[in-house]
């Protein structure tokens, strides 16, 4: 079964936008200047009605609120809207807007292959990534694309900076992007394929690469600041800490914590096989961190001490994320979607779907859970946590709205 899994890690990582068999060289990459696509022509969205599988049973944790079917697997993380609205990529190549509260379809938009976990910007333009090797800023409301800005290999998760850049990784590059009019501000070549970048309060950007080594930026210019090697690929997405901390996992089997300034490094935590999952980071400070060993890892966020596992039936690459109650929720390729207590470990309940979930939970301000499956559905699922916790990083992305931006001090 490993062997499987290995095998299936290119699949997943063109999926998420890490590009395709090769590497892209440098002259493959657009000139400097050059502007991102503005379309001539708006895309028209699809708009036709999907009705979603409501659930016919009381509405009490764990349990289903609705079902939403795409004609592809679901391994894009879900970005909830201001208005509840969720926005979910699908390997049937559409990115959709679903009304959050029935599970009704507001708009499909076509891309050309996969398509990312989306992000989106304060004033609701959805930015999304595809293996079509473009970036596209779709407006929130109508499904429209606003801009397309087309890189040499496919798009990652983007995140979005406190000025609205858009920070995108695309085969060995990372890119800054004006997130208004899609034109490129600067470029970063890594040795490798990169991964989904996120932004520290004082505007660093961070980012991983499977050249073995996470990168320190400064946001505005692209310069480097630091780097840090380990001992193997980097596919985690960072998370910071209240005092800025950056963990990240490795291909080493290793979490990391390290110092946003210096990029020494404070502590690490090894487990027993590939860290895919990115972590998350609880009000306590404690990190919470999925690994190919098929285990769900508590640690201590200053010491790296664990204090408690939970072994689920398969691999976590699954990123958890932390209800306002303290639970943590969590994917994993036995097709179910956990529900664990976050102080004790102890499963409190568990969610069966009909296929791997690789899908990252995202919580709604309600509490409702996110989250999608190889079996091409999304699904709500009701808990009883009240939002999401008041935490430096409580979910992929930081925020349900996927920016991946540490907030202000």
């Amino acid at each position: 079964m490993k062997s499987a899994f290995i095998a299936l890690l290119t699949f997943h990582l063109c999926l998420v936008g890490c590009g395709k068999k090769e590497p892209v060289q440098p002259s493959a990459t657009k000139p400097e200047k050059e502007r991102g696509k503005e379309a001539t022509q708006p895309t028209k969205p699809d708009t036709e009605a999907t009705k979603p599988e409501p659930t016919k049973a009381k509405a009490t944790a764990g349990v289903k609120l609705w079902e939403f079917k795409t004609r592809g697997e679901v391994f894009s993380s879900p970005a909830i809207g201001s208005d509840g609205t969720v926005y979910v990529g699908s390997n049937d190549n559409k990115l959709y807007a679903i009304n959050g509260k029935s599970g009704v379809k507001l708009w499909g938009f076509e891309t050309g292959d996969w398509v990312s976990s989306p992000a989106i910007g304060s004033d609701g333009t959805v930015y999304v990534g595809s293996d079509d090797n473009k970036l596209y800023a779709i407006n929130g409301k109508s499904g429209v694309k606003l801009w397309e800005f087309k890189t040499g290999a496919g798009v990652t998760s983007p995140a979005i900076g406190s000025d609205g850049t858009v920070y995108v990784g695309s085969g060995i590059k990372l890119y800054a992007i004006n997130g208004k009019s899609g034109v490129k501000l600067w470029e970063f070549e890594t040795g490798h394929y990169v991964l989904s970048p996120v932004i520290g309060s004082d505007g660093t950007v961070y980012v991983g690469s499977w050249d073995n080594k996470l990168y320190a930026l400064n946001g505005k210019s692209g310069v480097k600041l630091w780097e840090f090697e380990t001992g193997n690929e980097v596919h985690s997405s960072p998370a910071i800490g209240s005092d800025g901390t950056v963990y990240v996992g490795s291909n080493d089997k290793k979490l990391y914590a390290i110092n946003p300034k210096t990029g020494v490094k404070l502590w690490e935590f090894e487990t027993g096989d590939f860290v895919w999952s990115s972590p998350a980071i609880g009000s306590d400070g404690t990190v919470y961190i999925g690994s190919e060993d098929k285990t769900l890892y508590a640690l201590s966020g200053k010491s790296g001490v664990m204090l408690w596992e939970f072994q689920t039936g398969s691999y976590v690459s699954s990123s958890p994320a932390i209800g306002s109650d303290g639970t943590v929720y969590v994917g994993s390729y036995d097709k179910k979607l956990y529900a664990i207590n976050g102080k004790s470990g102890v499963k409190l309940w568990e969610f069966e779907t009909e296929g791997w979930v690789w899908s990252s939970p995202t919580i709604g301000s309600d509490g409702t859970v996110y989250v999608g499956s190889v079996d091409k559905k999304l699904y709500a699922i009701k808990t009883a946590s009240k939002g999401p916790a008041k935490s430096p990083w409580p979910m992929r992305g930081q925020n349900a709205q996927h920016t991946g931006r540490a907030p202000k001090k």
